[in-house]
């Protein structure tokens, strides 16, 4: 799995787009930065190359951004692209903060990736302050073009049966996808990890062909329909 994501060509964002949507959530949640007060800190966990956090910074603005990842690569890139970019792993250890010492956490298209899940939220919650943000996204299993994949009897789309190469679903490219979750899912897995559910929007995918774009944006009204679901969650606790 680690030489997997250690190449390059493998995709490590989804679309500015999903970014901005994710940040202005963050915004609104975290108010005005007031004159005097020290900036929130925002962990981007698996930040990638950093061209996520790059997008959700021009939103994010007042506030100190700090990618994390585990890829020595990916941190190379991501240092171009914002101020602060550090190693750090949700195992074997955890992440080099201390406990409550986030105001909030980007977790952006990561935790469908995971072997396992509720160690990583576990170790989220740690260093978040309570009451702080989590901001999650990850693709829907139930987005409305995979209900209808799946009445004909195809694999839907996210879902992979190998690492090797796609099989029985539309698109070409292998991204280590090991769990997907639906709206409902996705909530009372954030309450059973010791977070409050505010709320579930939804977000396009960038590689909805061109034609089906503008039903795609329309779906995100609904986000149990949605491409990508955006979980906004609170720790419990504050």
């Amino acid at each position: 799995m680690r030489d997997f994501y250690e190449n390059p060509a493998v995709p490590v964002a989804s679309g500015a787009d999903r970014s901005r949507r994710q940040a202005r959530l963050l915004a609104r949640a975290l108010g005005p930065v007031r004159s005097g007060a020290p900036p929130a800190t925002i962990l981007d966990i698996g930040c990638g190359d950093g061209s996520a956090a790059a997008v959700a910074a021009e939103v994010l603005t007042g506030h100190r951004l700090v990618g994390v990842d585990w890829s020595q690569d990916a941190l190379r890139r991501a240092r171009a692209r914002i101020p602060w970019a550090v190693r750090g792993e949700l195992a074997d250890g955890g992440l080099p903060f201390a406990t409550g010492s986030a105001d909030a956490v980007l977790f952006s298209e990561v935790i469908e990736h995971l072997v396992d899940p509720d160690a990583a939220l576990d170790e989220l919650r740690r260093v978040l302050r309570p009451g702080g943000h989590l901001m999650l996204s990850t693709p829907n299993l139930a987005a409305w073009y995979n209900r209808g994949l799946l009445l004909a009897g195809v694999q839907p789309v996210f879902s992979e049966v190998s690492m090797r190469g796609i099989h029985g679903r539309p698109g070409t490219q292998v991204v280590g996808h090991l769990r997907l979750y639906t709206a409902r899912a996705l909530r009372g897995f954030l309450a059973a990890s010791g977070f409050e559910a505010v709320r579930i929007a939804g977000a396009p995918y960038h590689d909805v062909p061109r034609p089906l774009r503008p039903l795609d944006r329309a779906a995100c009204r609904v986000p149990s329909l949605a491409s990508i679901l955006l979980a906004h969650a609170r720790r419990a606790g504050g």
